[in-house]
């Protein structure tokens, strides 16, 4: 795996051994991001389940002007360290080692961000919990594009009771990238 364009392009990136984490393709990382690249320069990117951080630190490379990195997995918030050490990020970026819902309450009452993304274990309903939560913070607001990472098969048909629309859904062959807004954008 590796960082596709911007500033750290071509380097490559370590992983965590193991099942515990499924790091996003390049394939799919590169679709992502060119979707995402007008939202990118000097914004404040939010990476929930980060794993090996290899989603933030592609924001990074590209014009991202901080993010937070949240992951709970001691060994991948190690990986992510090493990662924006190596990529030379680390000081725009903060690790954020607990679970996803606790480093929302931590941060509430900051300004919003620009893009959340998360990449959340499957089909474990994380994603409603999280994007419930962020109904009524601070961190999200009608301009944040929030990205969902899912398998085919995630029903999103609650986002409109939670306040949210999905405004675009983007299907690869195992799962989905599904961006959305608050209902008030």
């Amino acid at each position: 795996m590796r960082v596709i364009a911007g500033k750290a392009r071509r380097l490559n990136l370590k992983t965590v051994p193991g099942m515990d984490t499924r790091p996003t393709t390049d394939r799919i990382k590169e679709t992502l991001f060119n979707i995402l690249q007008p939202e990118l320069l000097d914004c404040h990117f939010l990476d929930l389940f980060s794993g090996s951080g290899a989603i933030a630190i592609e924001a990074l490379s590209r014009g991202a002007a901080h993010a937070v990195l949240v992951e709970q997995n001691a060994k991948a918030a190690e990986c992510i360290r090493e990662n924006l050490i190596f990529t030379k990020t680390m000081e725009r970026a903060e690790i954020q080692k607990c679970d996803v819902l606790t480093a929302l309450h931590r941060m509430e009452g900051q300004k919003p961000f620009d893009v959340i993304f998360m990449d959340p274990p499957y089909d474990q309903g994380l994603e409603r919990q999280v994007v419930e939560y962020l109904t009524r913070s601070s961190l999200a607001d009608e301009y944040t594009v929030i990205v969902i990472e899912a398998s085919l098969e995630t029903d999103f048909s609650w986002l409109e009771a939670a306040g949210f629309h999905a405004y675009k859904y983007k299907k690869y062959k195992t799962n989905q990238h599904v961006f959305i807004q608050r209902n008030d954008a």
